[in-house]
């Protein structure tokens, strides 16, 4: 099984194994991370957020369209962030490390 490594925003690390075809911002959640991901994965709003380490980030699929404007609201947007919603597992992506940023806003409130 692939792994995927979190670093979370007080700095510590945290190491799943995850199965194919799960996309990170369930993998955080079924993992207790705090990734809010308000609407279930519709790419409906960006508390999903996460930033890629920079040394993966060229190895995944270019977000769609839908996701660079979803994307556009989150919180704190680097040049590596994706919505974990659109990140799915594969185990070409064993190792991955992402890092889940200290605040999400949600605009669905």
């Amino acid at each position: 099984m692939p792994r995927v490594i979190f670093l979370k925003p007080d700095g510590s690390r945290h190491e799943v194994e995850a199965a194919v075809g799960i996309s990170i911002m369930e993998l955080a959640r079924d993992n207790g991370l705090d990734v809010e991901g308000a609407c279930e994965g519709a790419m409906a709003c960006s508390t999903c957020h996460i930033i890629v380490d920079n040394e993966w980030f060229g190895r995944l699929p270019e977000p769609s369209e839908d996701e660079e404007d979803m994307l556009d609201l989150a919180y704190g947007l680097t040049a590596t962030s994706r919505l974990g919603c659109q990140v799915v597992v594969t185990a070409e992506l064993d190792g991955l490390v992402v890092r889940l940023p200290d605040e999400t806003h949600n605009m669905l409130l």
